[in-house]
């Protein structure tokens, strides 16, 4: 049966089992939004592209499921690109489809025209144009396959106007197989898994590592397992929060430039360490040449390119992380060398004892980290928080305890300010039925507010809490450590009342003044119908500590500034 191209492409993405769409119209997409007209995929639209992106990522992340965002062509589809970066350094499987001008103005600097292919190559797993209506099957089916295999991420196929209009017979392929691209079985070979044995028994106080690989395997519970097994304390990367429950007795919290000061002490003491799904980027690391010094490393990663790309380690393991794990915990078994107890765990938890002090609140004012730990008691296990970036990112990352794997979503690699909204609105898409924070500040929250359109119009109720201290908040921290509190346009001076802003768009806005109204606004808002903002108003000055200043080892530590 003869079809459009546009109808083509509802077609393969139906085939795909995909349910939503995030994205805008436009002229070269016209064609394929009237094809999702007669579709029974819904669509979500955005009022921005870059919030559409984010919104595919979000929904990506929580359902472990490629995301889809569609955008028209030149500044649709350049609005899509930050999206698409953030889901690239974080290996969140999206796909972006975005429409061209009609083949015969390629390169004729025609209106609207951009290459986005040439734009986007960089920061995607591939990027494509379709050429003719009769490829629009297999190029979906291979955006598919490359999203979500091996290490996870962004494609984009892009679709000229014409293309989209012509008619075509489409053939959709069962299978796919891509010249040059290999889908790995993930199992760990039998050498490696040997050498890591070894250096497991013999290793006495060793510590795992888990990165954003453990929750893209969906190994959290074959980890935890495992962890109890070797009586190894895990620590976590910004991405791997939530990869064990952080109640656990061996969850030591997040590593790194703002780690948690018993995570960053156990990697100097450590004798072995297990990376496992992270990449030993420089926030987790600090100064490269001190990482660990003292141990021997094995790196369990899916992604070969990772593997000694910035820290040299002892043993490689080019590997699914959940089969990887599995692999070790039964061979361990095998052996019977379950430990039964560890001087390690008791010297962990005296660590945790040690720096218990240095968390506790000082000063007065709303604190964010009090906010945070009441925030958790208050919500549900299963709920999911997003955040923006900056400081409401780190004392998320520091203070608030993930229990629950895809449960913790924000902008790692990237770091880009306005994620939090937009994700949560994905987020909220994927799993409508558990309650989703969207924890932020108040010039993060800033980039991307417009949205909230989106929430309302969508009846998506998802909670807001914007710690406003009316200041580019991690920029201005740095500024007064690094340079002697020359605060240079860090200031946002006239940021708007969020509560009222709330209400214009016809969501709930409420003014937060004290510990207890906080508790009561977060209960409430657990049974909204509509989104909710919190304003939380915050001193300027408050800081995200412990840091590690840039360039220095992870025992080099700012606890007080």
């Amino acid at each position: 049966m003869k079809l459009s191209g546009a109808k083509a492409i509802v077609e393969a993405l139906k085939k795909e089992k995909v349910e939503v769409i995030f994205g805008i119209p436009g002229g070269s997409t016209i064609p394929f939004y009237d094809a999702i007209y007669e579709s029974d995929i819904r669509h979500i639209l955005a009022r921005h592209e870059q919030c559409a992106a984010h919104m595919a990522d979000g929904y990506a992340r929580v359902k472990g499921f490629p995301g889809v965002c569609t955008a028209t062509s030149g500044p649709g589809a350049t609005n899509l690109v930050t999206g698409i970066a953030v889901a690239y350094m974080d290996s969140s499987p999206i796909i972006a489809i975005t429409g061209q001008v009609p083949r015969s103005m390629i390169g004729k600097d025609a209106f609207q025209e951009a290459d986005i292919v040439g734009i986007t190559t960089p920061i995607t797993k591939y990027a494509f144009q379709v050429t003719s209506a009769s490829q629009i099957p297999d190029a979906i089916r291979t955006a598919f396959l490359l999203a979500s295999t091996n290490r996870k991420g962004p494609v984009l196929v892009d679709v000229p106007k014409d293309v989209q209009l012509e008619e075509v017979d489409p053939d959709y392929p069962e299978r796919m197989n891509i010249r040059g691209y290999v889908v790995r079985s993930g199992d760990p070979h039998p050498y490696s898994v040997k050498k890591a044995l070894g250096l497991i028994m013999s290793s006495e106080r060793p510590l795992i590592i888990a990165g954003g690989g453990v929750i893209a395997s969906n190994a959290s519970e074959e980890l935890t397992k495992f962890a109890e097994l070797i009586l190894a304390p895990v620590a976590t990367t910004l991405m791997g929060k939530g990869a064990i429950p952080e109640n656990h007795p061996l969850s030591l919290g997040m590593v790194g430039m703002h780690g948690r000061g018993e995570a960053n002490k156990s990697v100097e003491e450590a004798d072995l360490i297990i990376a496992v799904g992270m990449r030993f980027g420089d926030r987790t690391t600090g100064k490269l040449d001190e990482f660990a010094r003292n141990s021997k490393i094995i790196h369990i990663d899916i992604d070969p390119a990772e593997i000694g790309k910035n820290i040299k380690v002892d043993v490689p393991i080019v590997a699914d992380a959940k089969k990887t794990i599995s692999v070790l915990y039964s061979k361990l078994l095998e052996i019977g060398s379950k430990r039964t107890e560890s001087e390690w765990i008791k010297r962990i938890n005296s660590l945790k004892e040690m720096f218990a002090s240095n968390y506790a609140e000082k000063g007065d004012g709303l604190k964010p980290s009090r906010l945070m730990k009441i925030l958790r008691d208050c919500i549900p296990s299963k709920s999911i928080v997003t955040t923006g970036v900056g400081q409401n990112q780190m004392w998320a990352a520091l203070h608030f305890k993930v229990l629950e794997p895809r449960a913790f979503i924000t902008s790692g690699g990237l770091g880009a300010m306005g994620f939090g909204l937009p994700a949560a609105i994905g987020a909220k898409v994927a799993s409508p039925d558990r309650p989703v924070f969207n924890i932020d500040g108040d010039g993060s929250f800033l980039m991307t507010e417009q949205d909230l359109a989106t929430a309302v119009s969508e009846g998506l109720p998802v909670i807001s809490i914007i710690l406003k201290n009316r200041a580019l908040g991690m920029v201005r921290q740095w500024q007064c450590l690094f340079c002697n509190r020359r605060y240079s346009h860090t200031n946002l001076g006239n940021v708007p009342d969020f509560v009222k802003l709330a209400e214009a768009y016809g969501a709930e806005g409420i003014l937060i003044e004290s510990y207890e109204a906080f508790e009561v606004a977060v209960k409430k808002s657990l049974r909204a119908e509509m989104p909710v903002v919190m304003e939380v108003p915050i001193s300027p000055d408050e800081k995200v500590l412990p840091m590690v200043p840039p360039g220095k080892g992870l025992k080099e530590v700012i606890w007080y500034g």
